[in-house]
């Protein structure tokens, strides 16, 4: 495989250094090695001669033809995959740890290539890109070096002390499938996996059909670091074509996209009844307090709701400011708004890059448009900006949103965020729970004692206090995951293993049976066992 997929136009060398100009250069256009797009699709499991074209969301140009899987490649891939985790199921997990630690270090090798693809393929920032790539790093250094002990065999008190013998094993499910958006193609196609992988699982996974290429890499790069060949297996296709028969196939089903689509897979895993972890949608509020820092309160707010272009599942739409600094917050909110670094590049320095697709565009052109009819005020952007890229609107922040307004409670996956007043801290987590969502939510105190108090109160799967996403979800022992309709289970953690195995207890009995020794009659049992149940509470055993 090549040192970087890129070759550039006009002999603009492997990436360019300066600013694209397509206006006043034509052929200033990112293009893809041919070979390297080979060696990737190459990868995926499919059969017949359909493909399907990905162009980049940066300036429209195409970028690859990924070959399509059809039903029975999937079931293909799944058949494989069964008999590689046959034996995968039967390495050490010391040894499967050790792969993990491998792929940590090629991620970080291989940064460059790995930002510049998710970059080329969802049109973010690069260093929305690059956090993709430290949060894979993390979560395989997280396993590798933790994941055997939440994985390891533990002893339960017996029946009967010294009599009984009780441990509880974590066995793999057996098949895993993951279903991956586009919105942070290398983490949500990798993160979750990992942790399959090392409880012993095998895994068939279905990317998003705009960017497979990185999740492509991402399994090259497994391989690469040890793991054995078709233990990780990726397909390609619609979600009718190929979701169905892969959640017909799996033993378990990883889902991460919206609440409509996660209740459908809900259904049909329920029908086979086997397991799945579901991180939906959320609209999530940031509380900003009367004695929030004011500074570190906008930089979250901007951060929060700007990062990728607001295509996180986690970000912010609503902020909640007390009427005391309402004024001086917006005032410092819309400053660091105006001065974001706005473009659709690879380049560090860009601030936010470009919504994904013209179907993003329409909805959030949609949702602000609706508002402003409505009532609302623009207070920075509202603006589509074809001239910085095809699909590329503004940082935009509302004011005086209702609840007849479309953005008031649907998600708009964008880069829009509403504020609102409150008085009263009670009313104010009030609204913050309003919705069927429970995602994430944020709250900005002076007082971090006080804010973890409100975090309690409000109905989200994380919370965090002075940051708006980064401080729970950048933590990989704690679990992350929605409450109410933005999801089931959760990632990251023991429950982001452990979601992978089935539990087995195995007892063992020395000694006297569990039953009346020979001759002994039923009632002289009962009334033994009453005597030891006694005993035992008097004891302090459970």
């Amino acid at each position: 495989m090549t040192s970087s997929p890129f070759h550039g136009g006009s002999g603009r060398g492997p990436l360019s250094d300066g600013p694209r100009d397509p206006e006043h250069d034509p052929s200033a256009s990112y293009a893809l090695e041919p070979d390297y797009v080979a060696v990737l699709t190459a990868r995926i499991r499919a059969s017949g001669t359909e493909t399907h074209e990905v162009r980049s969301p940066i300036d429209d140009a195409p970028l690859a033809h990924l070959p399509q899987s059809s039903p029975a490649d999937v079931e293909r891939a799944l058949a494989r995959a069964r008999e590689v985790q046959a034996t995968w199921s039967r390495t050490p997990v010391a040894e499967r740890a050790k792969l993990l630690l491998r792929f940590h270090g090629l991620v970080l090798d291989r940064q460059e290539e790995i930002c510049d693809l998710i970059c080329l393929e969802s049109g973010k920032a690069r260093k929305d890109a690059f956090l993709e790539v430290a949060h894979v790093a993390m979560t395989a250094r997280y396993y590798g070096r933790v994941g055997a002990s939440q994985l390891a065999t533990t002893r339960v008190p017996g029946m009967f002390p010294v009599l009984t013998r009780v441990e509880v094993n974590r066995v793999p499910k057996g098949v895993v499938g993951i279903i991956s958006p586009w919105n942070y193609p290398f983490t949500l196609s990798m993160s979750d996996g990992l942790p399959a992988l090392l409880a012993g699982n095998a895994v068939v996974a279905k990317p998003d059909s705009q960017t497979t290429l990185t999740a492509l890499l991402g399994a090259s790069l497994l391989q690469e670091a040890g793991f054995p060949t078709d233990l990780w297996q990726v397909v390609a296709g619609q979600g009718a074509e190929v979701g169905t028969p892969l959640i017909a196939g799996v033993d378990y089903l990883c889902f991460t996209g919206s609440t409509a689509t996660g209740k459908r897979i809900a259904s049909e895993c329920a029908e086979r009844l086997i397991g799945c972890s579901l991180e939906l949608g959320g609209k999530n509020p940031m509380l900003v307090l009367r004695d929030a820092p004011l500074e570190r309160a906008a930089e979250g707010a901007m951060r929060g709701a700007f990062s990728n272009s607001g295509q996180l599942c986690i970000s912010m739409e609503r902020i909640y400011v007390a009427d005391q600094i309402y004024d001086r917050f917006v005032e410092r909110l819309v400053a660091r708004t105006q001065s974001m670094a706005m473009g659709a590049s690879l380049d560090w320095e860009v601030d936010m890059g470009t919504l994904i697709s013209a179907q993003q565009l329409e909805t959030v052109t949609a949702h602000v448009e609706d508002a402003v009819a409505k009532g609302a005020r623009v207070l920075t952007g509202g603006r589509a900006r074809p001239d910085l890229g095809p699909y590329y609107y503004e940082p935009t922040i509302l004011e005086g949103v209702t609840p007849e307004m479309t953005c008031f409670g649907t998600e708009t996956f964008g880069p829009v965020v509403s504020l609102y007043r409150f008085h009263d801290e009670a009313d104010a987590i009030a609204r913050a729970n309003q919705g069927s969502y429970g995602l994430n939510a944020s709250v900005y105190t002076g007082d971090g004692r006080r804010g973890r108090e409100i975090a309690r109160h409000i109905r989200c799967g994380t919370v965090n206090v002075n940051e708006p996403y980064g401080a729970a979800f950048g933590t990989l022992g704690a679990p992350m995951g929605g409450m109410r309709e933005s999801g089931l289970g959760r990632r990251q953690g023991a429950e982001g293993i452990l979601r992978y195995t089935e539990t087995q207890s195995v007892g063992t009995q020395r000694g006297l049976p569990i039953g009346p020794p020979r001759g002994m009659s039923e009632e002289t049992y009962a009334k033994l066992m009453t005597t030891s149940l006694r005993l035992l509470n008097k004891l302090g055993r459970a």
